[in-house]
């Protein structure tokens, strides 16, 4: 069976080597390197068996981007706990959005009014929208980046137009297709980053139903999440030129 493998990072400013990586399924770490080819060399080391291979590596990488438990447990936190966090974050807070509909928006009576009439309305004391205003008020930048089918679904569709009412608030909303997101090997996943130091992973079933949030704080693993961050962001268009482009292709 083929390894399904993540890159985790390289400490190289050059060619990508060494590496590390990480098998998805089984947690293994396959660490890329110099091959140890010397006979002498391969002497010295110790339970090294036939069929092996052994390579050399800084000790940077390991400390940098080893991970710092055999197993990491999830630790998961209650919607009142992950809605402080847009109320405690110092500077940025970030999401990427990667599926291909949400069931709370499916639930939503703005989509209802969207499907009707092909525009959402605008509630200005919703709390989401106090709250990121006097986030933005206060210096402070929320952003996401959602990926888009083409073309995209009725859900996209009502993102899309709501995106208005979210940039009135100060968040800055920009879109991906879904292409050229797997062009520049962004995961599918969805998530926030907090001030480039937590992130919260959302788990979704296959209705769309959010099932739990998981803070991560490895550092290891939050710089993973903030180099898709970057990804994203520097592919990404503003919403108002990719509505531009939807408008084009129906």
């Amino acid at each position: 069976m083929v390894r399904r493998l993540r890159f985790t990072d390289t400490d190289s400013k050059v060619d990508g080597c060494p590496a590390l990586h990480t098998d998805e399924d089984t947690g293994e770490i396959i660490v890329q390197g110099t091959p140890v080819t010397d006979p002498e060399d391969l002497a010295q080391l110790r339970h090294f068996g036939a069929g092996e291979a052994a390579v050399a590596v800084p000790r940077e990488l390991l400390v940098n981007w080893g991970p710092r438990e055999m197993e990491r447990a999830p630790e998961l936190v209650d919607r009142a706990s992950f809605r402080c966090l847009f109320e405690t974050f110092e500077h940025t807070a970030w999401r990427l959005e990667t599926r291909r509909g949400y069931a709370s928006d499916r639930q939503d009576p703005d989509f209802q009014a969207f499907l009707a009439n092909g525009s959402s309305p605008c509630d200005p004391d919703e709390p989401w929208f106090v709250t990121i205003k006097a986030q933005t008020d206060a210096g402070k930048t929320v952003g996401r980046v959602r990926v888009a089918d083409a073309p995209p679904t009725t859900e996209q569709l009502f993102l899309l137009d709501y995106a208005r009412h979210n940039a009135a608030f100060g968040e800055d909303i920009r879109y991906l297709w879904r292409e050229d997101a797997e062009r520049a090997g962004l995961p599918a996943e969805d998530f926030w980053i907090f001030d480039s130091r937590l992130v919260a992973l959302l788990h979704f079933d296959d209705g769309d139903n959010l099932l739990d949030i998981e803070l991560i704080t490895e550092p290891a693993e939050v710089v993973r999440y903030a180099m898709v961050r970057d990804a994203a962001m520097h592919h990404a268009v503003p919403r108002d030129r990719f509505a531009a482009q939807v408008a084009t292709t129906e």
